[in-house]
């Protein structure tokens, strides 16, 4: 936009210039000739006027053009990031579990994660919308809490959300749950009782009426070498161990590595997103999670903007010209990672 900008005004100064010496031509042409002499005293006067005001506000009009160009050459940015977002072949999006952005970022637990947040872009105030899970995870999906305070099931919803704009605009959506025992799963728990694996409190896409069946996937259906074969947009859901909500850092770190690392490899190729982010932190940090990008499109930095799970939403919205679901209405996408 500055080098446009400064293309006008030079076109513009090149321009006045030369308006500048004809304007001197003319008047010293009306001067000079014996033709002129000749002519209505009145449009000579008229002539004349004309032609002092130019000559007395060009000089003018060139140096604010000179003063234009100079001052936006010195401010013109290196490198201008990216005024809207991009939209990348795939996103990923993992949810991991009750940790604050401090527990995490700097954690000797976790040097996975932050080897990802060294080669992307760290979102260092990120919030979560509420306290338990399941509202969380409805807001990151739906743009609103639907009213949840708890970590209640089962739950109907009617649109809209992501999956169901996506699917309305022809793309395509699925959310992967490890532990999930089969493809369309509607049960709370599994398996059921303390021993739980996979909790349907942390899979928002089931509840929702315009999501089919064949949508909801369990892990072992994400693709292990062909990651063109992901949707649009997939969710990944680590189970009660792996995504630190039962179990460590560590152990949560471990898993991302093994299981998403090849992704995160092939998308550095293939135009594809990864965001990593945390449905709520611990209670200890005033809901602060951390959050993550990493993809070839992301500028490398960490960003103090504030964020929210509706921000998420909204940017992945805009990344494929989808409507915007309840709370991501108002919300505003993310713009200043992006190459």
């Amino acid at each position: 936009m500055m080098k446009r900008l400064i293309s006008i005004a030079v076109g513009v100064l090149i321009v006045l210039y030369s308006l500048f010496f004809a304007v001197i031509s003319l008047d010293e042409e009306r001067t000079c000739s014996p033709s002129t002499i000749k002519e209505d005293s009145m449009t000579n006067h008229f002539s004349f006027r004309v032609i002092g005001h130019l000559r007395r506000s060009l000089p003018g009009l060139l140096l604010i053009c000179v003063s234009m160009i100079a001052s936006g050459l010195l401010a013109a940015p290196t490198a201008q990031a990216a005024t809207s977002a991009p939209t990348p072949a795939h996103v990923v999006v993992v949810m991991e579990e009750n940790h604050s952005y401090n527990e995490i970022i700097g954690s000797s637990s976790a040097p996975y994660i932050n080897s990802l947040a060294a080669s992307g872009a760290l979102f260092t105030q990120s919030f979560a919308i509420t306290h338990p899970s399941e509202p969380n995870y409805l807001a990151i999906f739906s743009g609103s809490t639907q009213g949840i305070t708890d970590d209640s099931c089962p739950h109907t919803f009617g649109p809209p959300d992501l999956g169901g704009e996506l699917l309305a605009a022809g793309k395509t959506f699925a959310g992967y749950s490890e532990s999930m025992p089969s493809v369309g799963f509607t049960g709370c728990l599994y398996p059921k009782g303390n021993k739980a694996l996979y909790a349907r409190k942390h899979n928002p896409w089931v509840n929702f009426t315009d999501i089919p069946p064949t949508d909801n996937l369990p892990f072992t259906s994400f693709p292990t070498g062909n990651f063109s074969a992901l949707p649009t947009i997939s969710f990944v859901v680590p189970n009660l161990k792996d995504d630190m909500h039962n179990g460590t850092i560590q152990q949560g770190d471990s898993w991302l590595q093994t299981n998403i690392d090849p992704y995160v490899q092939w998308a550095k190729a293939n135009n594809s997103l990864l965001i990593v982010t945390w449905d709520e932190d611990d209670g200890t940090q005033n809901n602060q999670i951390p959050t993550l990008f990493v993809g070839p499109m992301v500028k490398v930095g960490q960003y103090s903007g504030t964020i929210t799970h509706y921000t998420v939403l909204r940017t992945l919205e805009d990344m494929y010209g989808l409507p915007h679901a309840n709370n991501s209405g108002t919300a505003t996408p993310i713009t200043d990672c992006w190459l």
